[in-house]
Order: C-alpha cells, then structure tokens, then sequence
C-alpha cells in the first residue's frame, strides 16, 4: 500500500506560496502543488478565477461561521471533500496487498 503514496509526483506535495486579495486585503497561502492544481479545477468548473473563488469561499465561511480561523487548511479540506466526491474508487492496491486488519467483534 505504500506504494500508492510513495510513487507520486514530488511536484504534487512541493508546497508553492501564492499571494491575493481577499475581500481588498493582500494576503499569501502557502499549500501544496496537488492542492493548488485542485482549486484551480474547482474555480474552473465554476467559471471563476481563483482569486475570485477563494474571495467567495472565504465570504461565505464569513456569513456562515463569523470567522474564519484557518483559511489554509479549510481550502486542503475543501479539495479533499471535493476529491471524494469525484474520485472513481479504484481499489488496485488492495488486491496486492497481504493481510487486512479486521476490526475484532
């Protein structure tokens, strides 16, 4: 199973620090290539920019939450709720794999 995580590209968790305005503030966020590339799709899918989805994602946490504690890691969150929604399960490294825990009853 390891295999699955230690094949992938380096270019996917090299981390890249992008600057931007978030509603007229100048801001930076640092997050890994894999990430960025899948923002992008996102913003792509809604016919937006980036910069003008993250200013909205951030604008409705805002309405919805008051605050926002960690921008950062609410947008890797966003990518892996949106990953798992459009990922095709594809269990290949299941089938090479020895021995499953199996949860005791």
């Amino acid at each position: 199973m390891c295999q699955l995580f230690a094949h992938q590209p380096q270019r996917d968790y090299e981390s890249q620090t992008r600057s931007l305005r978030i509603d007229g503030h100048s801001t930076s966020i640092r997050l890994e290539m894999a990430f960025w590339d899948t923002l992008e799709e996102i913003a792509s899918k809604q016919d937006m920019s980036l910069a003008k989805f993250l200013s909205c994602l951030h604008s409705e946490v805002l309405d919805h939450c008051g605050e926002v504690h960690n921008f950062a890691s609410l947008l890797r969150c966003s990518c892996l709720i949106y990953r798992s929604k459009t990922a095709t399960v594809t269990p290949d490294f299941l089938a090479e794999a020895g021995p499953r825990l199996v949860a005791a009853e």
